[in-house]
């Protein structure tokens, strides 16, 4: 299928690319803002965090855009904006300028993974659901690869502002290259009216398919891209004590491993799908071994830290699983919403835990000379296990949600 991969799949991966390099770059560029900016862990954590809320605020009209007009335009118009989002980053001046730049972003790029997953399931045949959104996955952890040591290395060259102003021109330029690239779908819209799409989302938020495994869901990955998103990085300097250039090393081979754990996870998922094999079995699986990885985090001593942040890396892609099981407990007509219903969740969360964790080790506090303390990380990453064991029981223990109000 020669026409979907190099004009649907290619296309759409190079945004979501991009998507998660903008998601992931504060990490390493943590230093420079804190330098320029002179602001604390709340305020960094907030400022990375804003990404996340202004992704979360457009997932429900999203879900209805795309189940209505179609990924291509829909992403098309939102990647524009996230140009101009990173050119304003680039430009700012003040703390309040830099916000707004990033929530440009964030809502520039609140299609790449839902536009991406929209346009896969009008493309490809049910069956490599599964095995092509993990290979789309894969894409946004070659985003966080190229947000670590590459994004290093160009800051020898240039400074953060120069960086985000090549992302501002290259994120145009994938825009354009969806419009006149990716074909239309013929009868790709539903034909539905408004008011049918938005009961469609009310048969999302009603059901108790999506109710059992949203909050699990939710609760994993807000762990995962608040953490990977910005604090791997400031744990690996103030716990780990390594250098910049060792940081830069360690997070690029975490996001290797992210990659790999998407193709594998996505290629296990289709494969014991056949065998008879529920993919929701397969997700929460491997979302309880991502517990444990983040439980050692908080517990076993910093030498540990290479093998257990490749197993961050690698487990933290437990959630493209879920995400596929929560398609297919719908028609294939609202999948736009599906997956935006739970991306709003996602992201809401993400953004509590990331500004979460830098609170708690602002009231921590650290050295006179700068060190953040360990026991802030660990008191923030704990809170954020705690919730996902809460959300794990939930799912566990089906007499909590046993009177749907309208099951799927």
């Amino acid at each position: 299928m020669p026409l979907p991969i190099f004009r649907v799949f290619l296309p759409f991966a190079a945004g979501y690319f991009l998507s998660y390099l903008f998601r992931v770059v504060n990490a390493v560029i943590a230093p420079n803002l804190l330098n320029d900016l002179g602001v604390g862990p709340s305020a960094l954590g907030m400022l990375t965090a804003v990404y996340f809320i202004s992704f979360a605020s457009f997932q429900l009209p999203l879900g209805v855009l795309l189940d209505r007009f179609g990924p291509r335009r829909v992403e098309t118009a939102l990647l524009l904006i996230a140009g101009l989002g990173a050119l304003l980053f680039a430009r700012a001046e003040s703390l309040a300028e830099l916000i707004i730049g990033r929530a440009a972003i964030g809502f520039g790029v609140s299609a790449c993974l839902m536009a991406a997953f929209k346009a896969y399931t009008l493309w490809f045949p049910r069956e490599k659901w599964p095995t092509i959104n993990g290979l789309q996955m894969a894409s946004g952890g070659l985003g966080a690869l190229a947000a670590t040591a590459p994004v290093e290395t160009a800051l020898t060259f240039t400074d953060w502002r120069g960086v985000f102003t090549g992302l501002a021109v290259l994120t145009i330029a994938v825009a354009l290259v969806i419009l006149f690239v990716v074909p239309e779908k013929k009868g790709q819209s539903s034909g539905q009216t408004l008011a049918d799409q938005l009961r469609g989302t009310q048969r999302i938020f009603t059901s108790r398919s999506f109710w059992r495994l949203a909050p699990l869901t939710a609760a994993s990955q807000m762990a995962f891209m608040a953490i990977q998103g910005l604090w791997s990085g400031p744990w690996l300097s103030h716990v780990g004590g390594l250098e910049r250039a060792e940081v830069a090393r360690v997070l690029f081979w975490m996001a290797a491993a992210m990659i790999a754990g998407f193709i594998l996870l996505g290629t296990l998922t289709g494969r014991l799908q056949r065998r008879g094999i529920a993919v929701a079995t397969v997700a929460v699986t491997m979302i309880s071994l991502f517990m444990t990885i983040q439980a050692f985090l908080i517990l076993a001593p910093p030498h540990w830290l290479v093998p257990l942040w490749l197993a961050f890396g690698l487990l933290g892609t437990s959630g493209i699983s879920a995400y596929s099981a929560l398609i297919m407990a719908f028609t294939s007509d609202l999948s736009g919403r599906v997956t935006t219903a739970v991306n709003l969740l996602v992201f809401v969360a993400a953004f509590f835990g990331q500004w979460l964790i830098g609170a708690v080790i602002d009231a921590v506090g650290g050295s006179p000379s700068g060190v953040l303390a360990e026991r802030g990380f660990d008191y923030g990453f704990g809170l954020l296990l705690a919730l996902q064991v809460l959300a794990l029981g939930y799912y566990l223990f089906p007499w909590f949600h046993k009177a749907p109000v309208n099951p799927a």
